[in-house]
């Protein structure tokens, strides 16, 4: 009887635990795959460009990836120092304006605010300083924002957001300087940055799908027979725009929640004319920008220099004021 109270136990046991792993295998599988299935609810950019462009952000035409996914141009600016001495921090302030009374579509096709990102691509051998070597009020600056590299063993090119715009619209990145004298593949000179700063949504996901946060047009020509109101999987409005051809063919246009209808039935359309208003109000930009890593011992010899020239250039004036006397007494002699 015991044998037998005791062998139900364990078989309950098992059935429970079998259950909790069932359970927790699904949980793992739909958060892997939601990303697969609903790719228009993450806001992960920029990294996104890390799984597109893992070697680098930058195409040999100059171009930061980001402006394949946000099609608009947008102002955007990195300020740093002219140059810099040898394991120093410094700060570079990347500035992202943009209006902050205004907001984007969202994923759902709700109104929300304006997130921004950045890249920042650094000098070889430059990087975030570490925790103990930025200055009290540097890190006051540099609030709560978290710096990314953007593959792992390259430090210098940073990845920030999206973070939200409201607060952020300067992100300050506090860098430290690399040593020659301590690294042999790192030289004293003049060496270029590069910063790609978006601010809002993109149009484009990297599948090559649009987002809701863009234009939306006619794929063929003819008279609008059917606009057919439905929901998405948010409970969103959607429509159905439905086209009749010259030739008889129907074919219908998927507009997602977002953008504005500006059409009506019976409206008769040319092949690439908008169905929607255009909802983004974000947008990509770059800068480009130069640093020095200075020398200190050409900055000595640059003062010892100028000293020289201000010594030579004072006892030639008084050279010269020997001279005169010289020259006067003579005439008086």
């Amino acid at each position: 009887m015991r044998k037998a109270l005791k062998s139900a136990r364990l078989t309950r046991s098992a059935r429970v635990i079998t259950k909790t792993l069932l359970v927790a295998i699904a949980c793992v599988t739909f958060f892997f795959s939601s990303d697969l299935v609903l790719p228009q609810s993450a806001a992960a950019y920029p990294f996104w460009a890390q799984q597109t462009y893992p070697e680098t952000p930058r195409e040999p035409t100059g171009r930061i990836v980001c402006a394949n996914c946000h099609l608009a141009q947008k102002p955007a600016e990195v300020e740093i120092p002219q140059s810099v001495l040898p394991d120093t921090v410094f700060k570079a302030v990347v500035k992202i304006p943009y209006d902050t009374s205004v907001q984007q579509v969202g994923a759902d096709g709700s109104k929300v605010g304006l997130n921004v990102g950045a890249v920042l691509m650094l000098p070889e051998g430059f990087k975030i300083a570490p925790e103990d070597r930025i200055p009290e009020e540097l890190k006051e600056e540099v609030g709560d924002v978290y710096f990314q590299p953007y593959k792992e063993g390259q430090d210098n090119v940073l990845l920030v957001g999206p973070i939200p715009g409201e607060q952020y619209r300067e992100i300050v990145f506090p860098v430290l300087s690399p040593d020659p004298a301590s690294d042999k593949n790192i030289h004293f000179g003049k060496y270029a940055v590069h910063l790609g700063a978006n601010r809002g949504r993109g149009q484009v996901y990297p599948t090559g799908e649009k987002s809701n946060n863009t234009v939306y047009t006619a794929s063929a020509a003819g008279t609008i027979t059917k606009i057919a109101k439905e929901e998405d999987e948010y409970g969103s409005a959607k429509y159905q725009v439905s086209i009749q051809t010259d030739s008889g063919e129907t074919v219908v246009d998927t507009i997602p929640a977002g953008p504005e209808l500006i059409v009506s039935e019976g409206q008769t359309l040319k092949s690439g004319d908008a169905l929607t208003n255009n909802p983004n109000v974000g947008g990509f930009g770059q800068d480009d920008t130069e640093i020095v890593l200075q020398d200190p011992n050409r900055v000595k010899w640059m003062i010892a220099f100028v000293c020289l020239v201000m010594l030579a250039q004072v006892m030639l004036v008084l050279k010269k004021k020997q001279v005169e006397k010289v020259q006067a007494a003579e005439m008086n002699f």
